[in-house]
């Protein structure tokens, strides 16, 4: 016989009676995460006719509420007191308010979470923020979605997060520098009147022979969510490839959270490979997932064995579906961003998510001062855990903020592309850049959109390329130091036409076209996936396998959105 089923139906609302989409709750009786759609409803199946839910999003005060299914239920959330909020951004521009800020928010949007970048006044705000990273999820979450003929939720698609994953032109710094950064102003292929402007951070690469001994806690989630091809199956195999790197003076413990809690291996040695491979073999999916619990006992185990001056780190490998412990998702995060002070990092790995689960572990990435890869497949984990190990796994500073302030002699207004934040983030004013951690040998490419004043025009009509454009300031940490450091680099204004750009700012910027397409950004609106191929294919290097997928997963967009496109004009 089967059990009654009840459907408790609702909204949720802002003290000034705006809808919020994608507000979270939390079932108490369950434990499980659900969300309100776009329009800020939501409905929920149960067994059980009266039951609690709890009520948050990002910048509200959490509600917690008895509910009977018989009834409609409309809550208010209140926003969060400003003194108690700390609110982390990927940008900031200085002295920019909420009253310059608010044509920015007009318009509904589908996913309203993140908020691309607007154009800026630079003679107002001539400095704005950023926090590089390694992060480079969203790209292959993006070719997930896309190969299984699925459209890409605008949420999904952080450009920044998918130039990373090329790589793209990295040069070596000089000798004794951390860094080393170039410049590049170019023409716009989407507008003639705009430019861009590109600017390459490369890290220097550490010694593989002396990197220090590493003390490595895999945190695996073997809950029964965990149960397909795609995830714990996968996670076996990165592990495996993860397991071959390792040398005799790294231990590997490995901690699971799922059915139960538990620590499986305690600091082995890295030349016992048979025996650690064993442990990870034998693993089985089932239960639910306990987060919290997990976490805690991996960050335990990490200081039990912490090495001093080594790398120590918590691997944390999750389809995101937290479905235990919700009620203390506050504790969670403020557990993170304590033991990052402790000198342990935080890498996730993430699988077989959607893009709201997805955005969870980005968060804990992010507070737990590390970086955050999505496997979609065997290949990608080959990528990320073989080929680009130390560039995931080894810092070269922590704690990284780009400064990037514009001589508005040359920039009449300018947009910075990707690095966009959350609506409710964005508002908070005490909110501010959350820097980023930067791995061996990595190189990151940030790109703006300027629109040029007439002394800009006329330089290069005059072919002047002495006057200052841009003076770009990174500030750091070196692991295990408190000390800050500072790299400084000006950049002379110097215009080169796109079609003349070396082929990496070319690439990239068909790599942003591409995120911007799918984000349905309105700053592209003459562009089409065509047009994206066109140059990335001009720009891509044939012999480089990932370059050649791009183009290839740019063709099967066009394939899956023209579908819609027809679809909408036989409505019309």
């Amino acid at each position: 016989m089967y059990a009654q089923q009840f459907y408790y139906r609702g909204e949720v609302k802002d003290e000034s009676d705006k809808m919020i989409p994608y507000a979270s709750i939390v079932q108490q009786s369950t434990g499980y995460l659900f969300k309100t759609g776009s329009s800020g409803n939501y409905g929920i199946l149960s067994n059980i006719k009266q039951d609690t839910f709890i009520y948050s999003m990002d910048g509200y005060v959490k509600q917690k509420i008895a509910v009977n299914a018989d009834n409609y239920t409309s809550v208010k959330l209140k926003r969060t007191p400003a003194s108690s909020r700390r609110d982390k951004l990927s940008s900031l521009t200085k002295d920019l308010g909420r009253e310059d800020q608010k044509d920015w928010f007009t318009g509904d949007e589908t996913y309203a979470s993140l908020l691309e970048n607007h154009f800026v006044n630079a003679k107002k705000f001539p400095s704005t923020g950023l926090s590089p990273n390694v992060d480079r999820a969203s790209y292959s979450n993006i070719r997930r979605f896309i190969s299984m003929k699925s459209y890409v939720p605008p949420d999904a698609v952080r450009i920044e997060e998918m130039l990373n994953y090329f790589n793209l032109n990295y040069e070596e710094p000089d000798a004794g520098q951390d860094f080393k950064i170039q410049t590049k102003l170019g023409g716009c292929p989407w507008n003639n009147e705009s430019q861009l402007f590109f600017i390459d951070l490369s890290a220097r690469k550490l010694n593989l022979d002396s990197l220090p001994p590493s003390n490595l806690v895999f945190l695996i989630d073997i809950s029964g969510s965990m149960d397909m091809p795609n995830r714990l199956p996968l996670l076996k195999s990165a592990f495996r490839l993860l397991v071959n790197n390792l040398r005799e003076k790294d231990t590997v413990s490995v901690v699971v959270y799922g059915g139960i809690s538990g620590v499986m291996l305690s600091a082995a040695s890295g030349n016992d490979k048979e025996k650690i491979i064993k442990v990870i073999d034998e693993l089985e999916p089932g239960g639910f997932t306990p987060g919290e619990s997990g976490i805690k006992l991996a960050y335990n185990v990490a200081k039990k064995h912490f090495i001093k001056n080594g790398n120590n780190r918590v691997i944390l490998a999750t389809d995101g579906d937290f479905n235990v412990g919700l009620k203390t998702e506050s504790e969670l995060d403020s557990l993170i961003s304590r033991e990052r002070e402790s000198g342990i990092y935080l890498t996730c790995l993430g699988v077989g998510m959607g893009n709201y689960k997805d955005s969870k572990i980005q968060t804990l990435a992010e507070k737990g001062n590390g970086n955050f890869a999505y496997l979609d497949n065997f290949k990608e984990a080959e990528k990320v855990l073989l080929k680009e190990f130390t560039q995931m796994l080894y810092s070269v500073a922590d704690d990284v903020v780009m400064n990037v302030v514009f001589n508005p002699e040359y920039v009449k207004e300018y947009r910075l592309i990707g690095f966009d934040n959350k609506v409710g983030v964005l508002k908070d004013t005490l909110a501010t850049v959350e820097g980023g951690e930067i791995g061996s040998g990595h190189s990151m490419m940030a790109m703006f959109e300027i629109i040029p004043t007439e002394l800009n025009k006329g330089a290069i009509r005059d072919s002047y390329t002495n006057g200052k454009f841009v003076e770009i300031k990174l500030t750091y940490q070196l692991p295990g130091q408190l000390k800050e450091n500072t790299f400084v680099k000006t950049g002379y204004f110097q215009f080169t036409p796109f079609e003349r750009l070396d082929k990496c700012y070319r690439f990239s910027t068909s790599i942003s076209m591409f995120g911007a397409l799918l984000r349905n950004s309105t700053f592209i609106k003459n562009t089409s996936f065509e047009d994206i191929i066109k140059i990335g294919e001009a720009a891509s290097n044939s012999n480089d396998l990932i370059q050649k997928e791009f183009i290839a997963l740019v063709q099967d967009a066009k394939k899956l959105y023209s579908k819609v496109k027809k679809k909408r004009n036989g409505t019309e």
